[in-house]
């Protein structure tokens, strides 16, 4: 089941019990939805600790966007965006601080700051020496599933077998960390929704998802303000919805109370305090949350 405990860096993610929350916090001029807000240092600290009081578990902090069609940077610059953030915040917060990054180095430096998570869009296809950092590290390793790059991704893309391709993907992902030395317990896997698919793909991995809990690893799920929820809601609304408009809030927690329904045990946010609500109420049906005393038979 993908629902069970995460162990890394001396902490314990008991995702049978609770949904996690992933806050994203980008540190970047050109992210889809909050490129430029947080660049800033003082910005982005202020941001964090407004997502760790909403409810936030886990702070994912990334300095290179990935938005379709978005160029890379370079690590130096990378990293001059990230670290002071991270240092900043390591050893000052309750909740483990993640690094959004496919690059070896940029990681590698980034949990020496005092991250403890490294999320890998790539799944260590662009830097093959991510597996090494993770299992010298002792780190948690999120490895995803994208075609191509995020500058090609969205460029036509077809498969033939949407989810036995993404679950062969994952599962060579798995088993090449695993070979390099990071512990089954401190790997999650995520379908890549958004990277390289249709709507229809998106559509389809959300539906399916259970599909994915018998590689073993816990789910995280990406589906934030993605391109898919605004095209939905651009059919009826008109022009397409901007990330930031409130109805795209509204349908991301609906795709997020979903893909909680179908196993997902990390939701991975831009809003943190419309996402708390949703996760409780997902986490209460689908996981028998017992009500607090008194509140049985309201």
């Amino acid at each position: 089941m993908s629902r069970r405990e995460l162990c890394f860096c001396g902490r314990r993610l008991h995702l049978d019990k609770k949904t996690a929350i992933m806050g994203i916090l980008n540190v970047t001029p050109d992210s889809f939805s909050d490129g430029g807000k947080f660049l800033r240092y003082e910005d982005a600290l202020e941001r964090a600790r407004e997502m760790i009081q909403q409810g936030a578990d886990i702070i994912d902090i990334g300095g290179e966007s990935s938005r379709p069609f978005s160029e890379p940077v370079s690590a130096e610059e990378e990293l001059d965006r990230v670290l002071p953030v991270i240092r900043a915040l390591a050893g000052n917060i309750d909740v483990p601080v993640s690094i959004d990054t496919t690059k070896a180095e940029v990681a590698r430096r980034a949990v020496a700051a005092g991250a403890e998570i490294i999320n890998d869009i790539s799944a260590m296809r662009f830097d093959p020496d991510m597996a090494k950092v993770a299992a010298d590290t002792g780190a948690g390793l999120v490895l995803m599933h994208m075609k191509g790059t995020p500058k090609s991704m969205q460029k036509n893309p077809v498969y033939d077998h949407l989810i036995g391709e993404i679950r062969d993907f994952l599962m060579d992902a798995v088993g090449r960390a695993e070979a390099a030395g990071v512990k089954a317990n401190r790997i999650v896997i995520d379908p890549g929704v958004g990277f390289g698919k249709t709507v229809a793909h998106n559509l389809q991995i959300l539906h399916q998802l259970n599909r994915f809990d018998d590689i073993g690893p816990p789910l995280l799920l990406g589906v934030s303000r993605k391109a898919f929820i605004r095209k939905i809601l651009g059919q009826t609304k008109g022009p397409e919805p901007a990330p930031d408009d409130p109805d795209i809030e509204n349908a991301t927690q609906a795709a997020v109370a979903i893909g909680i329904f179908n196993g997902a045990g990390i939701v991975r946010v831009h809003n943190v305090s419309r996402a708390r609500a949703a996760v409780r109420i997902a986490d209460a049906i689908c996981r028998s949350v017992v009500c607090p005393s008194g509140e049985e038979n309201q």
